[in-house]
């Protein structure tokens, strides 16, 4: 019989298996040779696309801190401790959040959170109740806290958001269980999100709109009368990015001519929702 055989098939599979093994039998090893490993699963068909992409936001997020996604405290949506259920409406209906940091005076100084649903449950019955009569205990943590240890401290104790706190104990912002679980699988849309329109743009007022990243630029031209088309990138996410050379994160802006963008939703791989206002010269 000839030695000359075919080279075998399964000779690939078999070499990263091996590694695989290797990794997680305790002997030396760190992350950039466990993700060689899984890109090299996805290479050979073992893992999809997406269940990579997963995998990378897992260990990805066990390497970040709370500091990393939280949302700024002058992004915040608030409502005052004593203001009365009436007055708030308008904020909760325009933002229609399930939970509202409470504050004391400032933004620095979150005494509570209150819920949109323990607000619906009352307000028909007392009218002249104060935010401080229904707000809840806030859940509070430090900025340096691992985003897996958040996430976990989140679910064991039944909390969807945080209050973040500053090496003085003042807020510095917030976070939520769903900005953690977008580290890893992407983007969460719900029911309020106005971006579930049809298209690509949704417009809210007569200068100001939302706008799904991923909308062609020669669209985005084509509705806005600009000229931004050029073959550095097809989606005005695209353009965004050139513009701003680096990954934005959430309640960034861009002012081009008289059009001002804001980073809506983005997570360490792409834009997601932009909201562009019209500036009036």
């Amino acid at each position: 019989m000839s030695d000359d055989q075919p080279p075998s098939t399964t000779a690939p599979r078999k070499r990263w298996v091996e590694k695989l093994s290797q990794i997680f039998s305790g002997e030396p090893e760190d992350l950039d040779d466990l993700l060689e490993v899984l890109r090299e699963a996805k290479e050979n068909h073992v893992l999809d696309t997406e269940a990579l992409t997963m995998i990378e936001g897992v260990l990805q997020v066990s390497q970040m801190r709370v500091r990393d996604i939280m949302i700024p405290r002058v992004q915040m949506v608030v409502v005052p401790k004593d203001a009365e259920l009436e007055t708030i409406f308008p904020l909760v209906i325009e933002f229609c959040h399930s939970r509202y940091p409470v504050i004391d005076g400032d933004r620095s100084k979150i005494v509570g959170v209150l819920l949109a649903k323990d607000l619906l449950a009352h307000v028909l019955q007392n009218k002249n109740l104060t935010v401080e009569d229904l707000m809840r205990p806030a859940c509070v943590v430090p900025e340096s806290k691992r985003l897996n240890i958040l996430l976990k401290e989140l679910r064991t104790n039944g909390n969807h958001m945080a209050i973040v706190v500053d090496e003085y104990g003042q807020a510095a912002g917030l976070v939520t269980i769903e900005d953690v679980l977008e580290e890893i699988v992407g983007e969460i849309e719900d029911e309020h999100d106005d971006h579930e329109d049809e298209g690509y743009i949704f417009q809210r007022s007569s200068n100001e709109y939302m706008i799904k990243a991923l909308i062609p630029i020669d669209e985005f031209d084509e509705y806005f009368s600009t000229h931004l088309t050029t073959d550095e990138y097809d989606t005005i996410g695209g353009f965004i990015l050139s513009q701003l050379e680096h990954m934005p994160k959430k309640g960034e802006s861009l002012v081009v001519d008289n059009m001002r963008f804001e980073i809506v939703r983005a997570d360490n791989r792409r834009v997601h929702l932009v909201k562009l206002k019209i500036i009036n010269n």
